[in-house]
């Protein structure tokens, strides 16, 4: 079978890893190929009786995909408008070609060596230059070179690359296996046969053949850069920085170079560090002698009283600057340049008394409880993605109060600017190798070479980054061989090919992307699935690895407070589903059609084939009552996602240290449709995410109401203790106070710490429930820290008065305030502008009676059209 393939692999129970830095190389001269690209339907393919037209070559943009190009030619409709997915299936069947026609400078010519770099070729490919075999890809995630001295003209070079479909390249060999694979989502179009699908064996991201929050769009394009490189006897070609100890007095360090020679001869390499101010405090100067063919030189570097590198909430993001330079005795010097932090890392898994055993984040000695969500891919076509987007959505996160993220394994690995975003942003990076869930054939040995390969690639291109702490080999395979039944099924069917299967995935996921990391990750520990227990018995264990958990919303749907029953030591994925805010819908989903089971409505809800809407119903009328319209619908959807969320996240946090993290599923959404995130594709933050910001603050309150008792946990993640006051009220929904009680309390550094269980009788001493609520706040001095409020009926059984809100807004600095005030309790507050933009610093909130609450925002409207387009939105206008 050809090589393409998916990546995991196992840890060891626990990691002490001393942070690094790697870095590629500059060579003498690399550039973009400066080209003119275009694009056409391959001539002879059975498609272009269809579209004959398309066989003639037309512009095109590189980096992209086919479907972009097509888009911006006007060849098809915008497939994320309407509901077109149907209509454009055939191009993942198509065979598409690109051409580049492009002159080369003197400079470049006379240099002994060059080299074609393909940075991103999704996926079979076919390559010539100038009418001559060049190369052969088979992998959209690998870097793939060519050498092109001697072969490169003046003017008029033609590079030529044929694109051939994913799905028919791969089909006679995935029908040929003994029995088949279990896939992923298959194809509801008939592109490709439900039981032979390819996306499980073919090296290209997995959610291009659609998934439960996306699109089919089986794309092809060349997707990152092309670059021309060219040197003469040596280039640089990789430096690594390990951290061999650290300390607040001192950092040792050993700084590696790769350097390739053509020649054996004398060079000098020069390394300097300058700290995170720009001030050198190291520079090294080493004679060496350089082999034919490749070398490296290390050496030793200590610095003095360094800035270590520390997740957000814990301390600095100081991020030093590595310089090395090589001076060959007869050519131009190359250099490197890379920015990295120092600091430590380990996944400590301490074995407990009752035989389970910890997954805990240890950053410079300090144990981190992890919050954050899990990242998808952000568009379709990736190289639609430039870097405001990702600054935009990490941006979000870190001002969530988030600390990390997971980059999901069925997508693609992200370009450098995300990581460098995310060290700046303090984020730690969760990082899976690209394998989505389903097994593939590890068996073969031409497949295993290609996964590693292009975990070499990766790991050695992101290991300089700080924030990179964990890679795991691939999401949801081993649970869905243990525990979904694809094991259980396939030994049934073919007991000889099923262990042979299971075999390749040990052979894989538990050793050879374990060493890869091992060799090339600087420490860096590594996990072989997610969730896991690095290969030991039970996949998705409560009490040891991660956990996956979606007995809520997924099968058998249970209530969302049966996530205060389900306490893991680390929670890596779990959700609840939410439609985008309403205006990013618009010119989306035509107004006619925005109705819950419309067709178009069915089309940007991939979750049960269309039927998620009729899911969503059910966790809104358990808990809210039923939507009146659209509009309603898409308003309680967020409600319920963002109430849900909370009492998990919360539950996850009140269990420290058992639980040391809570990543949900998802931040982002990669088109505007129904899913879990808590940012929409527009980049509009759903209720979720403004919930997301209070609950995972650093210093928050945990009041968690099951089966009538009420658990009041005070959290704190600062490295600091808090003496806190921490104040309990009773109150009818008019205001009127029934009782309180306040407390000063010392709360340790790092801790979770329970402070009382209260009996809904104790509580309420026989207050109408439907008519009183509870509210915990935590204070430091006169500040309010965390407030939460706990209600003891449903929501749609409150008996809530029409929101009567007084509001103000007026002119602050360069944004405004926004003044609210209720006589009576509202419940879940969503403030909008009517169609503006707007950036508010809080929403999705509960205003309690008689107490004002004063808004930040940013708008781009001046302030009298803002005033005239304010709107208040509140669970009570449902009732109306």
């Amino acid at each position: 079978m050809r090589a393409h393939s998916r990546l995991h692999v196992v840890a060891p129970a626990s990691w002490l890893m001393l942070v690094l830095l790697a870095a590629w190389a500059l060579p003498v001269a690399a550039a973009p190929l400066a080209a003119e690209w275009s694009f056409r339907l391959l001539p002879g393919d059975a498609r272009g009786a269809a579209h004959p037209d398309l066989q003639q070559w037309r512009p095109a943009q590189v980096p992209g995909a086919v479907h972009t190009d097509l888009l911006a030619r006007g060849r098809i409709p915008d497939p994320y408008v309407g509901a077109p997915e149907a209509g454009l299936q055939w191009i993942g069947l198509a065979d598409w070609e690109y051409r580049a026609r492009f002159d080369v400078d003197a400079t470049t010519l006379a240099r002994a060596h060059a080299e074609l770099a393909f940075e991103g070729l999704d996926t079979f490919a076919t390559v010539t230059l100038n009418g001559q075999p060049l190369l052969q890809a088979n992998n959209s995630h690998r870097t793939w070179r060519a050498r092109v001295e001697g072969r490169l003209r003046p003017r008029g070079n033609e590079l030529r690359i044929v694109l051939h479909s994913p799905i028919r390249s791969l089909l006679p060999d995935v029908q040929a296996m003994p029995h088949k694979i279990a896939g992923n989502y298959p194809s509801p179009y008939g592109d490709e046969p439900k039981d032979a699908m390819v996306g499980n064996f073919v090296r290209k991201p997995g959610y291009h053949f659609g998934w439960d929050w996306g699109p089919r769009y089986v794309t092809a394009g060349i997707w990152r850069p092309v670059t021309l490189e060219s040197w003469d006897a040596q280039r640089l070609t990789a430096m690594a920085v390990q951290t061999r100890a650290l300390d607040a007095a001192q950092a040792e360090l050993e700084i590696a170079v790769e350097v390739e020679s053509a020649v054996v001869g004398s060079a000098s390499v020069q390394i300097e560090v300058l700290d995170p101010d720009g001030t050198r405090v190291a520079r090294i100067d080493r004679r060496t002698m350089l082999k034919a063919g490749d070398n490296r030189v290390a050496v030793p570097v200590a610095l003095q009283e360094p800035r270590r590198w520390w997740p957000a909430g814990q301390g600095e993001q100081a991020r030093y600057t590595v310089r090395a330079t090589l001076a060959p005795e007869t050519a131009e010097a190359t250099h490197i340049e890379q920015r990295t932090g120092l600091r430590t890392v380990e996944l400590r898994r301490e074995v407990d008394r009752n035989g389970g055993q910890g997954f805990a984040f240890v950053i410079n000695g300090v144990p981190i409880f992890a919050k954050g969500a899990n990242v998808i891919p952000f568009d379709m076509f990736p190289a639609r993605v430039d870097a405001a987007r990702i600054r935009r959505e990490l941006t979000a996160a870190r001002d969530a109060n988030m600390n990390m993220l997971r980059n999901w394994g069925g997508g693609y690995y992200e370009d450098d600017v995300f990581f460098d975003i995310a060290d700046e942003l303090g984020l730690l990076v969760w990082q899976d190798f690209m394998f989505g869930g389903g097994m593939q054939p590890g068996y073969d040995p031409a497949f295993r070479a290609n996964v590693v390969g292009e975990a070499r690639d990766n790991v050695r291109r992101l290991r300089h980054h700080p924030s990179v702490v964990l890679w795991c080999g691939n999401n949801e395979e081993e649970t869905a061989w243990k525990d979904w039944g694809h094991g259980r099924d396939l030994t049934a069917a073919n007991p000889a090919f099923a262990a042979k299967v299971w075999q390749g995935y040990v052979e894989l996921f538990g050793n050879d992307l374990r060493q890869v990391v091992a060799e090339e990750g600087l420490g860096v520990p590594y996990w072989s699935s997610s969730p896991s227990n690095d290969l030991d018995e039970k996949a998705n264990d409560s009490t040891r690895g991660d956990k996956h958990y979606w007995q809520v919303w997924g099968n058998p749907a249970l209530p969302v407070t049966a996530y205060l029953r389900e306490t893991p030591r680390f929670m890596s994925e779990y959700g609840l589903q939410a439609w985008p805010v309403l205006r990013t819908l618009d010119g989306i989903i035509p107004a006619a059609e925005q109705q819950v089971d419309s067709p178009t409505v069915r089309a940007h809800q991939k979750f049960m084939a269309g039927e998620g809407n009729q899911r969503l119903l059910k966790y809104i009328e358990e808990e809210y009552g039923t939507p009146r319209d659209f509009p309603t619908f898409v308003y309680l959807s967020q409600v319920m996602q963002a109430d849900g969320i909370q009492l998990a996240a919360l539950h996850h946090r009140a269990s420290r240290p058992y639980t040391m993290g809570s990543l949900y599923w998802q931040l982002n959404d990669v088109w505007p449709g129904a899913s879990w995130s808590s940012i929409d594709y527009a980049g509009r933050w759903k209720a979720l995410h403004f919930h997301a910001k209070r609950f995972f603050a650093d210093h928050a309150v945990a009041a968690l109401r099951d089966e009538g008792v009420t658990r009041v946990s005070l959290l704190n993640d600062r490295q600091q203790g808090l003496q806190a006051t921490w104040r309990l009220r009773v109150l009818d929904l008019d205001g009127t106070q029934r009782s309180e009680q306040r407390h000063t309390v010392a709360v340790p550094p790092l801790s979770a710490l329970e402070v009382g269980q209260f009996a809904d009788a104790v509580l309420l001493k026989g207050a109408d429930p439907g008519r009183t609520v509870a509210v915990v706040e935590l204070f430091d001095g006169a500040t309010l820290l965390s407030q939460q409020v706990v209600y003891f009926v449903p929501a749609k059984a409150l008996a809530l008065s029409p929101a009567k809100i007084d509001s103000a807004l007026r002119a602050d600095g360069d944004g405004y305030l926004l003044t609210l005030r209720s006589p009576t309790l509202v419940r879940a507050l969503w403030i909008d502008f009517d169609g503006l933009d707007a950036a508010l610093e809080n929403n999705a909130l509960d205003l309690l009676p008689g107490e004002t609450v004063t808004i930040r925002l940013r708008a781009e409207a001046d302030l009298a059209t803002l005033r005239g387009a304010l709107r208040l939105h509140s669970l009570a206008d449902i009732r109306r």
